[in-house]
């Protein structure tokens, strides 16, 4: 029997910097989406998104200009995932526990997608940063999602810092890339993984903490009061 109560998961906590303008901007935009796009036509097309990331990518490493068409893709890419889920709602197209499958699946590609585009682009050195980037970006995406598994309550942003937030940092990236040229790259890297390492263990610290206080107030309500 399928379960007829809301899920969860449909629901997600953003505190990060941009949400109150990404949310002012939602009735304006998903009533003027035509017709045809349906929410599962946006939700796949990350896909597509991601494959033309490799491909520019790949033709940045001879021209680094393609780089542009990259960061363009990103763009798109935040624009249809971003607006997937409101869509369907919207329109209620019932996609719900479909729609929440498919996105954070088809998130991760794109996140694979950036970092073997890069693969691409920076030296062979740089290979183990992007590995242990990939490594440390997934493990917040798995945090997350026990988390949720946990609480019922799925949140998708850290320290202010969510999905739009992650995607505006690339596109910027990309454009110093272009500018600056990648010399300095690898030395980023180290530093981004280092920062993003701290903020793992700052997160697992503070998600079990919270998961411990619901087990212990569970267990305060299910012992008996002895007279």
């Amino acid at each position: 029997m399928i379960e007829t109560e809301e899920f969860a998961g449909a629901h997600k906590t953003n505190t990060s910097f941009l949400s109150p303008l990404e949310q002012r901007l939602a009735p304006i935009v998903v009533p003027r989406i035509p017709r045809w796009l349906e929410t599962q036509h946006l939700t796949m097309l990350t896909l597509v998104w991601s494959l033309l990331i490799l491909l520019f990518s790949s033709l940045a490493a001879k021209n680094i200009r393609w780089l542009w068409l990259v960061s363009l893709m990103i763009f798109l890419q935040y624009v249809t995932d971003h607006y997937d889920g409101k869509v369907g709602k919207h329109r209620n197209t019932g996609l719900v526990r479909w729609g929440y499958y498919m996105d954070h699946l088809l998130d991760y590609f794109f996140l694979c997608s950036i970092l073997l585009g890069y693969a691409f682009i920076l030296p062979e050195r740089a290979r183990f940063q992007l590995l242990l980037m990939l490594a440390l970006f997934a493990a917040y995406d798995f945090s997350t999602f026990l988390a949720f598994a946990a609480t019922d309550k799925l949140k998708i942003s850290h320290l202010k810092f969510g999905p739009t937030e992650f995607r505006l940092a690339l596109i910027v990236i990309n454009a110093l890339l272009i500018n600056f040229g990648t010399t300095h790259m690898i030395g980023g890297l180290k530093w981004v993984n280092a920062g993003a390492a701290v903020g793992l263990c700052a997160l697992i610290y503070t998600t079990q903490k919270k998961i411990w206080q619901i087990d212990m107030e569970s267990r305060r309500q299910k012992t008996p009061v002895k007279r």
